[in-house]
C-alpha cells in the first residue's frame, strides 16, 4: 500500500508540472559537455528548470579564477541562480572569458546586424556572453563576464537579478543590453520588464549599459560605470533607446562620450547619480524624463538637451547640482560634444548629437548617413524644415541681486504657473548650479509675465536660478547674479 501511495505521488507532481529543485556544482574549467563544466551545469539547468535551480561556480585552482568558452554557451532558460562562489567569501569574481572565440581587431570583431557595421553603437546581438531570451527569474552574481561582443544580453526577459559582478571589455554591443528587439531592430513592449541591475562594476565597454526596444520598468542602481584609455570606443554609460519607465539611481559614470544618453524614451527617472569626467554628462531627448537630484561636474557639458521632431517633448531638470564643467574633454563616440565653439556649461540646449548636421564625431563603425536625412535645429522661431529647440525653447528668468533678495523676473505663457529653483555658487566667476537652495512657485500674468522675490538664508559668492513650467518642461540658467 505504501509504495502504491509513493507511485500516486509521484505521477500527481509529473501531472502539475511541478519539477525538483537541484544544485549543480561548476568545478572544472574546460569547456566541454561533461560534468562539471558551466556548459554542462547551463544544460543541465534548462531541461530542469526550477525557482530554486542553482548553478555554483567555484574557485578553481589560483586565482585569478578564469573559464575560457571555446564557443557560444547556451541561452540560460531560467529560473536559476548562477552564482560565483568566491566573491561572498573575498569579493573576487570568476571570470567567464569569450576571447577564444571572439577574433579580430578591437570592436571590427563585433559584426552589427547590418552588412558592413561594426562595434559600439550599431543595432547588434552578435557573439554575447551570457544570453537570457524569452525566459524569467535568472540570477546572476559574482562573474566578471569578460571580452564578448555584449557581455550579458538579456533579450525578451522579465524580473531577473543581475547583482555584485564585474562586466569587463565588451567592445561590440554593450557590457549589458536590455532590448525587447524581436529580432528584426523592432520594439516588444512588455518583455524586457522589471529586471534590477544593482551594485555592479561595468569598466571598459563599448557602451556600459543599453535599455532598447521597449525595455521598461527596469531598475538600475548603485553601480560604477568607468573607463580607462584601454578602452576603444568609450561611448555611452547608459543609452536608452525607446525604453520608457526605467529608473536610473545612484550610479556613478565617468570617462565616458555621454554618462547617459537618452534618445527618444519616455518618462525615465534619473536621480541621485554622479557622472564625471564625461564629454557630456547627460545627452537627452524624449518626453516626460525626469533629471532629479544628480550631482553633474567635471564635463565639457553637464547637460545637453537635442533637438527632436517632437516639438511637445518636455524634460525636467530639478535640484541637481551642477559645477566645474566646461573641460577641454572631446571625446565623441556616438554622443560627447567635439563640435568647434561650442557653447559649454552646466545646461545647453541644441547641442548637436549623431542624428544632426553638424556633429561632430563617430555614429558607429561603418555607419554612412545620407546628409540629407540628417535633422536641423531651427535658431529662431519663424525657421522651416528644422528642430525646434528643445523645451519648446523655455527661456531662463532674468535674476537680480538686491538688498538681500534675489529678484526673478520672466516672461512665459499667460496665466500659468512656474517652478522657480535657486541655486548658489562658491566661485563668484561660476554660472552653474553648484547646490540647489531653494524653490518658489509663481503663476504669471494675462501678458505671461512674472516676478518673484526671494530670500536666501545662505550665503553664496553667487546665485542662479531656473524656471519649470506646468508641463515640466525646464530652462537653462540664469545669468548669475552677486550681492555687491
Amino acid at each position: 500500500m505504501t509504495s502504491l501511495k509513493v507511485s500516486v505521488l509521484a505521477l500527481s507532481v509529473m501531472a502539475s508540472g511541478w519539477t525538483a529543485a537541484a544544485t549543480y556544482v561548476v568545478d572544472r574549467y574546460q569547456d566541454d559537455q561533461n560534468k562539471g563544466s558551466l556548459r554542462w551545469a547551463i544544460e543541465q539547468s534548462n531541461t530542469n528548470p526550477s525557482d530554486d535551480n542553482e548553478i555554483l561556480i567555484q574557485a578553481v585552482g589560483k586565482a585569478p579564477y578564469q573559464i575560457k568558452v571555446n564557443s557560444p554557451l547556451p541561452e540560460i532558460k531560467g529560473p536559476v541562480k548562477i552564482m560565483g562562489t568566491q566573491w561572498d567569501k573575498t569579493g573576487e569574481f570568476i571570470t567567464i572569458d569569450g576571447s577564444n572565440y571572439i577574433k579580430g581587431e578591437g570592436a571590427k570583431a563585433c559584426p552589427g546586424a547590418v552588412e558592413g557595421q561594426y562595434g559600439t553603437n550599431v543595432r547588434t546581438m552578435t557573439l554575447p556572453g551570457l544570453v537570457l531570451r524569452d525566459t524569467h527569474h535568472v540570477v546572476l552574481k559574482g562573474l566578471d563576464i569578460h571580452r564578448f561582443c555584449i557581455g550579458i544580453l538579456v533579450n525578451r526577459s522579465s524580473n531577473n537579478l543581475i547583482q555584485h559582478n564585474r562586466i569587463s571589455n565588451n567592445y561590440g554591443g554593450a557590457g549589458v543590453m536590455f532590448t525587447g528587439d524581436d529580432g528584426k531592430g523592432n520594439p516588444t513592449a512588455t518583455t524586457t520588464n522589471n529586471n534590477k541591475f544593482l551594485d555592479n562594476i561595468l569598466q571598459d565597454n563599448g557602451d556600459g549599459l543599453e535599455l532598447t526596444r521597449g525595455a521598461a520598468f527596469n531598475l538600475i542602481a548603485n553601480n560604477l560605470f568607468t573607463n580607462t584609455k584601454a578602452n576603444p570606443e568609450p561611448s555611452q554609460g547608459i543609452e536608452v533607446l525607446w525604453g520608457n519607465d526605467n529608473a536610473v539611481v545612484g550610479n556613478k559614470f565617468e570617462n565616458y562620450s555621454d554618462g547617459l544618453q537618452i534618445n527618444w524614451g519616455k518618462r525615465n527617472y534619473i536621480a541621485y547619480n554622479e557622472l564625471t569626467a564625461n564629454s557630456i554628462g547627460l545627452n537627452i531627448t524624449g518626453d516626460g524624463n525626469i533629471l532629479d537630484s544628480n550631482k553633474i561636474h567635471g564635463n565639457r557639458i553637464g547637460i545637453a538637451l537635442r533637438s527632436e521632431k517632437d516639438a511637445n517633448a518636455h524634460i525636467t531638470i530639478t535640484k541637481n547640482q551642477i559645477w566645474d564643467n566646461s573641460k577641454d574633454i572631446k571625446r565623441c563616440e556616438a554622443g560627447g560634444s567635439c563640435v568647434p565653439n561650442q557653447k559649454l556649461g552646466a545646461i545647453v540646449f541644441g547641442v548637436p548629437a549623431l542624428e544632426h548636421e553638424g556633429f561632430v564625431g563617430s555614429r558607429g563603425g561603418g555607419v554612412v548617413i545620407d546628409p540629407k536625412n540628417l535633422q536641423k535645429t531651427c535658431t529662431t522661431t519663424n525657421q522651416q524644415g528644422c528642430n525646434a529647440q528643445p523645451n519648446q525653447w523655455i527661456q531662463p528668468p532674468k535674476l537680480e541681486a538686491r538688498q538681500g533678495q534675489l529678484v526673478v523676473s520672466f516672461k512665459g505663457e499667460a496665466n500659468q504657473r512656474y517652478r522657480v529653483e535657486f541655486f548658489g555658487n562658491h566661485n563668484a566667476r561660476s554660472n552653474e548650479a553648484e547646490q540647489f537652495i531653494g524653490a518658489e512657485t509663481v503663476a504669471t500674468n494675462a501678458q505671461g509675465e512674472a516676478r518673484l522675490t526671494w530670500k536666501p538664508n545662505i550665503k553664496f559668492a553667487n546665485y542662479t536660478a531656473n524656471i519649470t513650467n506646468h508641463v515640466g518642461a525646464s530652462s537653462e540658467l540664469s545669468q548669475s547674479a552677486q550681492f555687491k
